[in-house]
């Protein structure tokens, strides 16, 4: 991915979904043709020429000091993981070397400890391309027990969650407000497309979806980027029927991302993931027994 041109076009969707009200710029009720700020009016906040802000919306000045970068996120009024992204892009920018396969990521001891650990809790965890890299039991069973257990176990085979979100039937009736899981899919990839630009799988999953995807491509040039957190998810599960989920998501060191899936105590919604929890695992001691016996 070209980083210089990311850099540009975040900025420049940044900027024109900024009102001039927003932000204090008196407009004396002048039609505008652009929506949004102007690049003066932005440059003007931030306290850079106005002549420079326009070469670093066209690719053309690599060279952003961190004290720019900061005041331009001042002025856009970014969010933390929107500075950060805004950051990456222009490091990346600077950045010149050659464009190398990167190895098939794999899941450290550490992280498959703490898969372990949690049970019979939904947990999987995700490569940096959202690759689904392993998952428990009940976790397969939640997002994608439709496809087989042992799917992640190679490279090449390996889920992806933006694929079966965008791509896969199964996964779009799994979630109520799909558009909402789509959104921060999509965020999240774009945060990754900014901290590794010489990806090529990550580029080529990119094209294949815009290509595939007519939604996925208008969420992409939006430029909405997120880091994880809490999100609670309305999830109609084909076995189970309707809960009530919060994914929570924890970053490793290695930009891997463990998704853990939990219910509210008591709940409707928990009960509805206990049936399903100790139904999948019951069947998998079922047939360990047909299989020894």
């Amino acid at each position: 991915m070209n980083s210089r041109r990311q850099l540009g076009e975040f900025l420049q969707t940044r900027r024109s979904q900024l009102r001039p009200e927003d932000v204090g710029v008196a407009t004396y009720g002048d039609r505008r043709r652009v929506s949004g700020l102007r690049r003066e009016e932005l440059a003007l906040l931030a306290g850079v020429s106005a002549s420079y802000y326009s070469r670093l919306e066209q690719g053309q000045a690599p060279n952003a000091s961190p004290d720019v970068l900061d005041a331009l996120a001042r002025a856009l009024r970014l969010d933390d993981a929107e500075r950060r992204h805004l950051h990456e892009l222009a490091a990346a920018g600077r950045r010149r070397g050659t464009v190398r396969r990167a190895a098939p990521e794999r899941v450290s001891p550490a992280t498959r400890q703490l898969v372990a650990v949690l049970g019979d809790v939904p947990v999987l965890v995700l490569g940096r391309r959202g690759d689904v890299l392993t998952w428990n039991t009940p976790g397969h069973a939640l997002y994608a027990g439709h496809l087989a257990l042992e799917s992640p176990d190679t490279p090449r085979q390996r889920p992806n969650m933006a694929r079966l979100v965008f791509l896969d039937a199964h996964t779009r009736d799994l979630y109520a407000d799909w558009p909402a899981k789509a959104r921060g899919v999509v965020a999240t990839l774009r945060m990754a497309s900014g901290r590794h630009p010489d990806d090529p799988l990550l580029t080529a999953l990119v094209g294949e979806l815009t290509v595939k995807s007519p939604e996925f491509a208008t969420m992409w040039a939006d430029h909405r980027v997120k880091t994880g957190g809490d999100t609670v998810y309305e999830m109609r599960h084909p076995l189970v029927g309707a809960m009530r989920v919060t994914q929570q998501t924890l970053w490793t060191t290695d930009h891997q991302s463990v998704v853990v899936a939990t219910t509210e105590p008591g709940s409707p919604s928990h009960a509805a993931m206990t049936l399903l929890v100790h139904s999948v695992l019951t069947g998998q001691a079922s047939r360990r027994t047909r299989i020894t016996s």
